[in-house]
Order: structure tokens, then sequence, then C-alpha cells
């Protein structure tokens, strides 16, 4: 069976591009995959967006042409055909930044999101390793471990 998509209440402006208008929300979106694509419906339209998550920002481009008159700021709602992002962190990589001595809790949200992510992708147990080396050797020791 598949999710029903998930609706969000978002706020934002739009935002002249030579793309065409950006829909830039006034709140990151937290926890959700982005990347990919979603339906914003703003004034009982329903527009297309493609979602990009960066440090600090998300905007929604719409992938087909905008109805006109898109006001400059606005309300709207924001349906997710995804879920949200899991944020536990894998048995593996806890094991190994234990093994080593190294302090997973001193990642902040970004760095965990993207270590949790660059693991995730991975597409071999070999490549899942090698990452799982990189993110553990990248991490602060524990406190009072001489390591």
């Amino acid at each position: 069976m598949l999710n029903p998509p998930r609706a969000l209440p978002v706020r934002g402006r739009t935002v002249p591009a030579a793309t065409g208008p950006l829909l830039l929300l006034e709140d990151r979106l937290e926890g959700h995959d982005t990347f990919l694509t979603g339906t914003l419906t703003l004034d009982g339209h329903d527009i297309p967006v493609r979602i990009t998550t960066l440090d600090d920002s998300t905007t929604l481009q719409p992938t087909q042409p905008p109805p006109d008159g898109l006001p400059e700021h606005w309300q709207a709602t924001l349906q997710l055909r995804h879920g949200q992002r899991p944020r536990e962190i894998p048995d593996d990589l806890r094991t190994a930044a234990g093994a080593a001595g190294r302090d997973l809790d001193a990642l902040d949200d970004a760095e965990l999101r993207y270590a949790l992510t660059f693991l995730g992708e991975a597409t071999t147990p070999t490549i899942r390793t090698d990452r799982l080396t990189a993110i553990v050797t990248g991490l602060p020791t524990l406190e009072g471990d001489p390591a």
C-alpha cells in the first residue's frame, strides 16, 4: 500500500529568477527528503515543484509554468510524496564510532543529516565500509579518551 502524500503548511515569498519565479520558504524544511518533487497548493492552484534544501533555506522551483500573478508573500500547503528522512543512527555507525572512541553526539543537525545521507546512499558493502571509516575518522574523540 502506498503512503498518502504528507501535507505541510508552509509560508514563503516569491523571488524572481532567470529560470522563472522561485518560491522561497520562510522556514527551512527539516527532516524531509528534498531534491525531489512535490506539489504546492497555493490559492487553489496545484503547482508541481522541485524541492531544494541547502544549508539554511528551502526553495521550490515550479516544474511547469506557474499561474500568473503569484503573490509576493503567501501561505500554502506542500504535498510531499515521500516521508521524513530517517534520523536514527544505524548500529554499524554507532558501533564503529564507539570502537574508535569517537563522539557522534558532537555532530549538529546538519552534520548528522549529511553523514546519514552519505552513509545511506552507499551502493555496496565495500562503499558503506569506506564511508563509515570516513565519517568516524572525522568525528572528535570522546571527552577523556586519549585516542
